[in-house]
């Protein structure tokens, strides 16, 4: 007799399961126009057709609010590398390979209203932004071959993560316009996180050890697919400093809400694998937790310090 992957066995069990939120998904997202959100009247020829280059003067939002839109920007333009893992995991066949191109092709308008809003206003150095996508696109994204299971998890949080990043970056600018643009791709994000925080739900109810496992190792393990973009890691410090994405707003906004949603520490019936694991989230949460805290007090303390020398 010849034995199904377990991969294999999962993926079937689920089929109905992605059909039903595929048809959900595709019920309740609103068709919308990227270059209905993209100001063109204030566009004007950049240097090689007569017009003039760039200058931070002619930006109207600050440098750490051009940071978070450019890390925005090109954690988005990493799309084709995205595609690639998520079509690995879930093939091109049935309702899997569907919900793969929507979510691609809805993921695709992200990058282009932004990067067209961001040239026509000018608002960052062009010549930068595109050297740091020519970089990003080479380093590409590899997921390490994620399984099934951890798939589902990490595109949970990272969606929700995603949604969260651009709305406060949106609000952050304290320009109109790019607070509705970025609400608006935001909206989209929200719909791809409900998609796979149901997958996991499902997962959850037919394979519960093998599910708390992933999406505790995928919670310590978390990083954002930004991770690859030139200084991430000093952008990412500025970001956080500013409080658009930081470990506070990573514990309660992203973390917490999705483990409440599949009542995580209420779940019964759970075999030892499962119980180990989420032992250790309780664990890993309760340090992420205190990691927040002193970073909220450094913040608070180099802001007083700051003030004080005014």
């Amino acid at each position: 007799m010849t034995t199904v992957p377990e991969t294999t066995r999962l993926m079937l069990e689920l089929e109905g399961t992605v059909e039903e939120n595929l048809n959900r998904h595709l019920s309740v997202a609103k068709e919308w126009m990227p270059h209905e959100y993209v100001p063109w009247s204030e566009g004007k020829n950049f240097a090689e057709l007569g017009g003039e280059p760039w200058d931070p003067e002619q930006s109207r939002v600050s440098p750490i609010a051009r940071t978070s839109l450019e890390v925005n920007l090109l954690t988005e333009d990493n799309l084709p590398s995205y595609h690639r893992e998520i079509e690995r995991a879930f093939g091109r066949d049935g309702a899997w390979g569907t919900w793969v191109h929507r979510w691609t092709a809805e993921e695709g308008r992200h990058g282009i209203c932004i990067r067209d809003y961001l040239l026509v206003t000018r608002a960052v150095d062009p010549v930068e932004l595109e050297r740091a996508r020519m970089q990003t696109m080479q380093a590409g994204y590899d997921s390490g071959d994620k399984a099934l299971l951890n798939v589902f998890a990490y595109v949970s949080f990272q969606e929700l993560a995603t949604r969260i990043s651009h709305r406060n970056t949106g609000r952050y600018t304290q320009d109109p316009l790019c607070e509705k643009l970025l609400s608006r791709v935001a909206m989209d994000e929200n719909l791809h996180m409900v998609f796979y925080r149901n997958l996991v739900q499902a997962s959850l109810e037919l394979t519960p050890d093998a599910m708390m496992r992933a999406i505790t190792d995928e919670v310590v393990q978390f990083q954002m697919p930004g991770a690859v973009i030139p200084s991430f890691v000093r952008k990412a410090a500025l970001i956080a400093k500013a409080g658009i994405y930081d470990l506070r707003i990573h514990h309660d906004e992203v973390i917490w809400p999705l483990l409440r949603q599949w009542k995580i520490f209420e779940l019964e019936g759970l075999g030892e694998v499962g119980e180990k694991a989420r032992d250790e989230l309780d664990q890993f949460l309760k340090t992420l937790d205190t990691q927040a805290s002193r970073f909220e007090e450094r913040r608070a303390a180099a802001e007083a310090r700051s003030a004080a020398r005014r």
